[in-house]
C-alpha cells in the first residue's frame, strides 16, 4: 500500500493507479537491477504524477491524454529543466510499460518532450592557469630547513595530489579512494575506482609520477607514522592524523593552492578534471577515448568538453574568414 506521506498532499491513489504502480516498480526492479535510490525516485516521480491526473478526474491511467501529462509538465514550472525533464522520463517509462501490460491501449506521453536545458559550460582552467595552481603547492626546490617536517610533508602530498587529478582526470571520490596497490608508477598506470564501483585503467603522465615519487618518498612516510589502521596504511593521500585524506580537505587543498596563485577564477576539485578533458579534446584526442578517460558512461557526457573557448573561436574566425581582418 502506498502510505499517505509519500505524497506530496497527502492523497492515496486509488486501487487502479497503486496497483500500476506496484507493478511498474516491480518490473523496473527485477529487470533493470535498479539502486533503491533511483527506485525511490521512480516511486515519488510517478506517485506525484499519478496523484495529479487523478485530481484532475481520471480513475485509471486510460483516461489520461497528451494535454493531461503536459499540463502536468507545466505544473512543475518552479522546478529546475533537469528536474521536470527527470520526471517526465520517469513519466516516459511508466506509459511505455502499461502499454506493454495492455492497462491501456497507447502511449499519450510520447510526444511530450522534455523542457530545454540551459547547457552550462564547465569551468576550465588554461593550460598555463593549471601550471601557475601547480606550482603554487609550496613545494621548495630543496628542502627548507625554516619548514617543520609536516610541512614539507604536506606540501609534497599537494603537489602530488593536484599532478595526480590534473594527469588522470579522476573525480574528488576516486582520488580520496586511491590506495598504494592502485599505484604502478613504473609503468605509469592507476586504477581508479569510479561509480558504482566500476574500476578503470589509466595513464599518469610524466610530472605527476615524479611528484608522487617524492611524495611517497619524503611526504607521506612521514604522514604514515599516525596511521592506525591498515586502511590508513593502504591509503595514498593521508592527512597529518595519518589517516585517509577526507573530500573537505581535498577542497580545501585546491583553494588554498588557488589563492597562493592569484586565481581570480571559479576553483574546485572538479574544476582539474573539466581542465583535463578539455585540453585534451584542443589538443586532438578524440571524444570516445575521453570518455573512457573519464569513466563516463554516456559519450553524451563527455561532448559538452568538445566546446571551443571564445579565444580559441576568434583566432580561428580571424585566419579563417576572408573579410576578419
Amino acid at each position: 500500500m502506498v502510505s499517505a506521506d509519500q505524497s506530496h498532499r497527502g492523497n492515496v491513489l486509488n486501487t487502479s493507479f497503486e496497483e500500476l504502480l506496484e507493478q511498474f516498480l516491480a518490473y523496473i526492479r527485477i529487470e533493470r537491477g535498479l539502486s533503491p535510490a533511483t527506485l525511490a525516485a521512480y516511486r515519488s516521480d510517478c506517485l506525484r504524477y499519478m496523484q495529479f491526473v487523478q485530481d484532475q478526474g481520471c480513475a485509471d491511467l486510460a483516461q489520461v491524454n497528451t494535454t493531461l501529462v503536459e499540463q502536468f509538465i507545466t505544473s512543475l514550472a518552479q522546478e529546475s529543466a533537469k528536474s521536470r525533464a527527470r520526471r517526465l522520463a520517469s513519466i516516459h517509462e511508466l506509459h511505455r510499460f502499461a502499454l506493454q501490460e495492455d492497462f491501456v491501449d497507447s502511449d499519450v506521453s510520447h510526444s511530450v518532450k522534455a523542457p530545454h536545458m540551459a547547457q552550462h559550460l564547465p569551468d576550465v582552467l588554461s593550460i598555463g592557469q593549471v601550471q601557475q595552481l601547480l606550482e603554487a603547492t609550496g613545494v621548495p626546490a630543496q628542502a627548507d630547513a625554516t619548514s617543520s617536517e609536516y610541512e614539507q610533508a604536506l606540501a609534497y602530498r599537494d603537489r602530488a595530489l593536484l599532478e595526480f587529478m590534473y594527469a588522470t582526470g579522476c573525480r574528488v571520490s576516486e582520488a580520496v579512494a586511491l590506495n598504494l596497490q592502485d599505484l604502478d608508477l613504473e609503468r605509469g598506470l592507476a586504477r581508479l575506482t569510479g561509480k558504482g564501483n566500476k574500476q578503470r585503467l589509466v595513464p599518469v603522465g610524466s610530472y605527476a609520477r615524479e611528484a608522487l615519487q617524492v611524495y611517497l618518498s619524503s611526504g607521506r612516510t612521514v604522514l604514515m607514522q599516525r596511521a592506525k589502521t591498515e586502511a590508513e596504511l593502504q591509503a595514498v593521500f593521508l592527512n597529518t592524523r595519518g589517516k585517509r585524506l577526507s573530500r573537505q580537505l581535498m577542497w580545501n587543498v585546491v583553494q588554498d593552492a588557488g589563492n597562493r596563485a592569484g586565481l581570480q577564477v571559479p576553483l574546485h576539485p572538479h574544476t582539474l578534471r573539466h581542465s583535463f578533458a578539455t585540453h585534451l579534446i584542443q589538443g586532438g584526442a578524440d571524444v570516445r577515448t575521453v570518455q573512457e578517460l573519464l569513466g563516463h558512461a554516456s559519450v553524451t557526457t563527455t561532448q559538452i568538453y568538445t566546446h571551443v573557448s571564445p579565444q580559441l573561436l576568434m583566432e580561428s574566425y580571424m585566419l579563417a574568414h576572408p573579410r576578419a581582418r
